[in-house]
């Protein structure tokens, strides 16, 4: 098959790779039918994610159509249509039990297009698939059901819910990429007084206000005067992180309220400095935290009924075998406009597979 592979730092191709197998019982493999880039893949592109080795299939969400299932899966068979979620979830260990799965110890975790092949490829090997995959109603085009995969839940459960966004409190939104405008429209669910996008695109500030900001601010002219004028220098409730750059983490603790909260999303390279100095005494919290997905089956129902703004976030589309061309639209989205994008394969009527050892 053909898969997008990462080389080392600078460099991933599009070319020939074995195909797939099922190699334990909780297995599917998966013929991937949409796929989309996210910014983790152009951080591991830029060598901030050491731990990915030359020769891994980059890639981490997908839709498509179960081809072949191990003995033990239990909740979907060949010819299901589902959404690959970005973590997958032995079910099983300390973490799994607490609905942690991105903290998985017993094989799960993030590991599709890290530590494992991924999903930017014709086929993909999904383990522990009971917990990592999700059979999709009829009525969700993959286009936008692929967005369910990892930013949404993401910006949801690492901004939203850890930020402790609640009813008439403010909001500050740095970074108005894909995870910050998900951030944005999942923070209008919980009915916030208001929400401030703060990003240094103008393109992405109007953006933003599509996907519900009531107030935005250029990065680079004074957010933090602002937040002080809509709060009445008291700062806001919540703060999102959507952007992984010590600049924007540090004007997050800057215009937070004394007692609020700072929800780290952004994937950071490179140290920020703490000044606690000055949070020490504001009772501020501050989490970090990779996605669970435990909202995963939430927001698929609230997608299915037209709750989620997913097809506003696809800008550009491309046929799967692009994923070069599609990489550098994406990796400039300042001058592409790009927010998401989304790479299909064409559905065949007919899958041959070699026949798993033992069958």
């Amino acid at each position: 098959m053909k898969a997008f592979v990462f080389n080392g730092p600078g460099s991933a191709t599009w070319k020939d790779v074995a195909d797939p197998r099922i190699e334990e019982p909780g297995d599917v493999v998966v013929r991937v039918d949409a796929v989309t880039i996210c910014g983790t893949d152009l951080h591991i592109l830029k060598g901030d994610v050491p731990e990915v080795p030359p020769g891994t299939v980059l890639g981490h969400e997908a839709v498509g159509e179960v081809v072949e299932a191990g003995p033990d899966v239990r909740s979907v068979r060949a010819g299901d249509r589902v959404l690959v979620s970005c973590i997958t979830a032995c079910g099983r260990c300390r973490s799994c039990r607490e609905a942690a799965y991105g903290q998985c110890r017993g094989g799960g975790g993030w590991t599709l297009g890290h530590l494992i092949d991924g999903t930017q490829a014709e086929y993909a090997r999904v383990p522990h698939a009971d917990l990592s995959v999700y059979p999709l109603p009829g009525s969700l085009p993959g286009g936008d059901a692929v967005l369910l995969a990892d930013i949404f839940p993401t910006a949801y459960e690492v901004g939203v819910l850890n930020g402790r966004v609640r009813p008439g409190e403010t909001v500050v939104v740095v970074g108005a990429g894909p995870i910050g405008l998900a951030a944005v429209a999942t923070a209008g669910l919980l009915s916030p007084y208001r929400i401030i996008a703060v990003d240094l695109a103008a393109g992405r500030l109007e953006a933003a206000k599509h996907f519900g900001a009531d107030a935005v601010a250029l990065a680079d002219e004074d957010p933090e005067r602002l937040v002080a004028d809509l709060t009445g220098g008291l700062g806001a409730d919540t703060v999102i992180e959507a952007v992984g750059v010590p600049e924007s983490f540090e004007l997050c603790t800057r215009v937070v309220r004394p007692g609020g909260h700072v929800a780290n999303i952004g994937v950071h390279g490179k140290p920020a400095v703490l000044h606690l100095e000055d949070l020490w005494i504001k009772n501020v919290t501050i989490t970090t935290g990779l996605v669970d997905t435990s909202s995963t089956p939430t927001l698929l129902r609230m997608a299915a009924a037209g709750r989620l703004p997913t097809s506003s976030m696809v800008t550009h589309t491309f046929p799967l075998d692009a994923m070069e061309e599609a990489y550098e639209v994406f990796s400039r989205a300042a001058d592409t406009g790009a927010l998401k994008v989304v790479l299909g394969s064409p559905r065949h009527d007919a899958v041959s597979l070699r026949p798993t050892e033992g069958a």
